[in-house]
């Protein structure tokens, strides 16, 4: 563990100065041929845009991941924040994954509107052979039948708690939910799991990223006895959400589609557009370095995205591929082919998603559907977390739980289904 912590602060070291190209032929021969220091550079940039630099270190911590594999923290103070540098170096000291979390916090604890008492949990395999991934299966005490409902998280490397700090809002919603008669799967996503494995393909998308697994996940709830089978949802989270009217089109029996928070303009152009907002928050040399990058691999997106085109000119460090899959989807357009109930809920102080770029897009293409239900919650933010003022990424990091509200919300439409706007 002490070599894998050395590594792990010469990791955080270069990317400090600058020395992609040593972090990036320190990585596993798969991922090597993926990644590039460009990528790497242009991923580093986007993660530490609200924060700032980095400016110091604090002291590594290890755990075991597997045999052979540990993961790797280390506390990062920046100008204007901090963050955590989380990575899995094996036992040849090479690294097998490297992403910018938040920095280490409290554990979580329940929020008021959930009663443990009133369900139990346990764990599930979703998908199969070697990319399958764990899951919890959150379910009311009692016979039932219950409704149900499967979770999708955002985009990145979530767990199935879509853990972000001391936060965890999937597990807000499964418990909530669960205590007022819903049962609940929720699951890790494959980005999570075999980071390296994903990596390392040039032909991953988004599709590939949810869809097969969003449909084991409903199938598997399905046939959960105190679950009635005809009437299991999905519910996905930004690009969760995003995603959710294309896993209802691939399997049928979904019941309806709830989306929290779906992101329906261009990813390429959002990416711009948020970065902008918090270079705008803090200016100064390193935000127009994030900013100028995002946009150069956003135009790319727009005017000159082909299969070929190499990782290092788009956003994100993601394939041509998961680029193209993302450019030929409409999820608008799906949904208003979906015959079934939706409902979407918006955060009205969302900077990410919002009411102005994403929710007027739904709003307009699902225009006069009456099995369409609409709700803005104006005080939350994209977690639905509540609040006042301006959202900003520091307000992330202070433990909150998702909006009583939207767990009032939900769980009522998903057992009647409403339809209702506000």
């Amino acid at each position: 563990m002490q070599t894998a912590e050395k590594t792990a602060v010469s990791v955080v070291e270069w990317a400090r100065d600058g020395r992609f190209k040593e972090i990036a032929a320190l990585f596993t021969p798969p991922l090597r041929a993926a990644l590039t220091a460009e990528a790497l550079q242009a991923a580093w940039l986007a993660g530490t845009a609200g924060t700032g630099p980095v400016t110091d270190l604090g002291e590594p911590s290890s755990e075991p991941l597997r045999p052979n594999l540990i993961r790797v923290s280390v506390p990062l103070v920046c100008e204007r924040g901090q963050l955590t540098a989380v990575m899995s170096v094996d036992s040849a000291g090479l690294l097998n994954g490297l992403r910018l979390a938040p920095p280490a916090c409290a554990p979580w604890a329940a929020p008021s509107y959930a009663d443990p008492d009133a369900f139990e949990e346990h764990d599930v395999t979703v998908g199969s052979g070697a990319l399958a991934v764990a899951g919890t299966l959150t379910v009311p005490c009692g016979d039932g039948p219950w409704p149900g409902v499967v979770l999708l998280s955002g985009g990145g490397p979530f767990d199935r708690d879509a853990t972000s700090g001391p936060n965890k809002p999937l597990k807000d919603l499964a418990w909530g939910l669960a205590s007022r008669g819903v049962a609940v799967l929720r699951h890790d996503k494959v980005t999570f799991t075999h980071a390296a494995e994903v990596a390392a393909a040039d032909d991953f998308t988004m599709t590939r990223e949810y869809v097969p697994y969003a449909v084991a996940a409903v199938r598997l709830l399905q046939e959960e006895p105190c679950v009635d089978s005809g009437r299991v949802f999905v519910a996905g989270h930004s690009m969760g959400g995003k995603v959710a009217p294309r896993v209802a089109e691939r399997e049928p029996s979904v019941s309806g589609v709830v989306i929290l928070a779906g992101d329906a303009a261009p990813m390429h152009r959002a990416a711009v557009r948020v970065v902008g907002h918090l270079a705008a928050l803090a200016p100064g040399p390193h935000s127009e370095a994030a900013l100028a990058e995002i946009t150069r691999q956003a135009a790319t997106v727009e005017t000159a995205l082909v299969p070929g085109t190499p990782r290092e000119e788009l956003p994100f460090g993601l394939p041509a591929s998961y680029w193209l899959d993302l450019r030929s989807y409409d999820p608008v357009a799906t949904a208003a082919t979906l015959d079934k109930p939706l409902l979407i809920l918006q955060g009205g102080r969302d900077y990410q998603v919002t009411v102005e770029h994403d929710l007027s897009l739904w709003r307009k293409g699902l225009a006069g559907r009456p099995d369409v239900t609409i709700q803005v919650y104006e005080a939350d933010d994209h977690l639905f977390f509540p609040g006042t003022g301006p959202s900003t990424p520091d307000a992330y990091l202070a433990p909150q739980h998702v909006d009583a509200a939207v767990i009032t919300d939900v769980a009522a439409w998903l057992d009647c289904g409403l339809p209702r706007e506000s």
